[in-house]
């Protein structure tokens, strides 16, 4: 499987899309705002460029496309207003892979933008935005052309499914169940893939330029616990059910691996230094519910809708995501009673664990 090919969201704005299922990418967006701001801020006041180039890379289709960017204008221009400058020039690249659902961003640009420039009132600066189709484990901008870099729930895909040794059975992803083989194989990957990400962006960045980036990630150095893929051992807990109906070849499923990686606070922070052309300047994790909502108090006191719809919203977020992954290797027939299936595990899991996703933040600068 050719990751470059089949991973994308579900694009178009319907009930399965990422447009209609992205809540959760939103809050943690909005969860990692004073990290960016205060990035953007010292950038800017550092070095006053009278364009600035941002570059948002795992851009996705919908109302996320254009909210992390939207909040970096913001605050410049906060700080612009603050010290009395003349508005500067926004040059805003998005960026994804090819497959992404690029028509869908173009087709809301021009109310995004008129919108926009509307609420930041006169005095704006203009503002010009390019759709950038490419791989970010490779180079996608010119050499020292990029003031800021952001990226949010990205980077944690990996370019490709790593190489195992020995067959992951029954799983999708790393569990308790998976061999340390295993294991190893996708952190090396993951170092791979993360230290090429950190190579290009050192050449595309200005001396002194910023990159934030939010990875779905995990507070402990456990690679198999709860905090580091829970949601898809549920998914893979689906598939073993059809496997058990008939539906699904065990070889099949055996050989179906997840290309992402869940990476520790302490992990990034060695593989940044090991590499050498970023300083840190924060490194934080935050976390947030699986359907973005705290359900605590639901916990308590047993109230189970909750639950319910939240099985449902997570599902649906889920599929939003990982569907065009299961359909480009187990078809597209099975999709809807996986996904029922997935939607009552969840439901039941909900009602009995507390459930959250681990976001990794860190704000780093390129070193002069």
């Amino acid at each position: 499987m050719e990751v470059v090919d089949v991973l994308h969201m579900n694009g178009g704005i319907g009930d399965a899309s990422y447009a209609s299922n992205s809540l959760v990418q939103k809050m943690v967006i909005l969860l990692a705002k004073p990290i960016t701001e205060e990035a953007i801020t010292e950038l800017y006041t550092r070095l006053f460029p009278k364009s600035i180039c941002i570059a948002d890379l795992g851009c996705s289709s919908g109302p996320n496309t254009f909210l992390a960017v939207s909040e970096l204008i913001k605050d410049v221009e906060k700080k612009c207003k603050s010290l009395g400058h003349k508005s500067p020039e926004y040059q805003i690249y998005l960026n994804d892979l090819p497959s992404n659902d690029f028509n869908t961003i173009f087709k809301s640009l021009p109310s995004f933008q008129k919108s926009f420039a509307e609420q930041m009132g006169s005095g704006f600066g203009h503002c010009f935005f390019t759709g950038v189709p490419g791989s970010f484990y490779g180079r996608l901008f010119p050499n020292k052309s990029l003031h800021f870099v952001h990226s949010s729930y990205s980077v944690m895909w990996l370019s490709r499914v790593p190489d195992l040794e020995e067959v992951n059975k029954g799983n999708i992803y790393l569990s308790s169940t998976s061999p340390l083989s295993v294991i190893s194989s996708y952190l090396k990957q993951f170092q791979r893939d993360f230290t090429t990400f950190l190579q290009c962006r050192a050449e595309e960045l200005v001396p002194g330029g910023v990159m934030v980036l939010t990875f779905l990630g995990r507070k402990s150095e456990d690679h198999s616990g709860k905090e580091s893929g829970y949601v898809w051992e549920l998914l893979a807990r689906a598939l073993n059910e059809l496997v058990s109906e008939g539906q699904i070849e065990g070889e099949q499923l055996d050989c179906f691996n997840i290309p992402q990686y869940t990476p520790s606070p302490a992990e990034v922070k060695y593989f940044v230094e090991e590499e050498g052309s970023f300083s840190i300047t924060r490194l934080e994790a935050t976390t947030i519910h699986w359907t973005a909502y705290d359900h605590d108090h639901d916990h308590v006191t047993g109230h189970h809708h909750a639950f319910k719809d939240g099985g449902y919203s997570v599902s649906n977020c889920m599929r939003a995501v990982a569907e065009p992954l299961l359909v480009s290797h187990f078809g597209e027939a099975i999709m809807d009673e996986v996904f029922r299936k997935y939607r009552e595990i969840l439901t039941d899991c909900m009602t009995k664990e507390k459930t959250e996703f681990i976001n990794v933040t860190v704000s780093m600068t390129r070193r002069v």
